[in-house]
């Protein structure tokens, strides 16, 4: 009896242990570490035209891009974003309070991450997260718009409808305090040529995160929506995307 006691107690001991250790390193992939955004339907089209806090974009919960990567710039901008969707477009817009703002590329699918811009990287699959869209635009209002798998057609591309608050080419930099906008539709039928789509519902989830970014000007910087953790930079790591919850 005194041994079965004994034994008993060890493997008490034992179990108590694992669990302390499992407990303090943590679940491999916590759920807590993705953001998630509760996306509501819009009630009727937005036009790109509409302001930050104004006519279809009122009332709509807006998120902020505040997780810095790499050195953190001597001027830190601030990037907040809104979302909303309706059976045939997916609707995004950025406002950006911001300083050495710079756009010189015009040319669709040229290196706008370069000038000062915003970026929306995306997966319409949520089980599927590495299929996933980037959409870069500056804030001149060029974009570029790419597939992991497939690559869109200029034609294509030109069917998402931009609004931007600056001109298209901006030399010299702007140093003084600014603030703009950057608003987008995107078709849900043009994205159907290239990949799965799950149209927003409610109760669907897609995959994505937000960026701010600026390259070459004089306060380079790289600003994330949910938390993005890796040395350098980078952008192109669907594993952090946050979760985009249709309501």
């Amino acid at each position: 009896m005194k041994l079965i006691q004994k034994n008993f107690l060890l493997i008490f001991i034992f179990l108590i242990g694992i669990n302390s250790l499992s407990a303090q390193q943590g679940p491999a992939n916590n759920s807590s570490d993705f953001l998630v955004y509760q996306v509501t339907k819009s009630v009727k089209p937005i036009d790109v035209n509409d302001q930050w806090n104004e006519a279809g974009w009122k009332g709509i919960k807006s998120i902020k891009i505040r997780n810095y990567m790499g050195e953190i710039p001597a001027f830190k901008p601030e990037a907040d974003v809104k979302m909303t969707y309706d059976n045939e477009f997916i609707y995004v817009i950025y406002r950006v309070k911001d300083r050495f703002v710079r756009s010189i590329t015009e040319k669709i699918n040229g290196p706008v991450w370069r000038d000062s811009a915003v970026e929306f990287f995306f997966s319409p699959e949520a089980d599927n997260p590495i299929n996933y869209f980037n959409l870069e635009i500056n804030c001149g209002g060029t974009p570029l718009f790419h597939h992991k798998k497939n690559r869109p057609t200029v034609e294509d591309i030109q069917k998402i409808q931009i609004k931007a608050s600056l001109p298209k080419r901006i030399d010299p930099e702007i140093k003084e305090p600014v603030t703009w906008t950057m608003s987008f539709r995107i078709p849900l039928n043009m994205l159907e040529k290239y990949t799965n789509v799950v149209r927003p519902a409610p109760g669907v989830a897609w995959r994505a995160n937000f960026y701010k970014i600026a390259e070459i000007n004089s306060n380079p910087h790289y600003i994330t929506w949910n938390l993005v953790k890796n040395d350098k930079p980078q952008f192109h790591l669907p594993q952090f995307f946050g979760v985009l919850k249709f309501q």
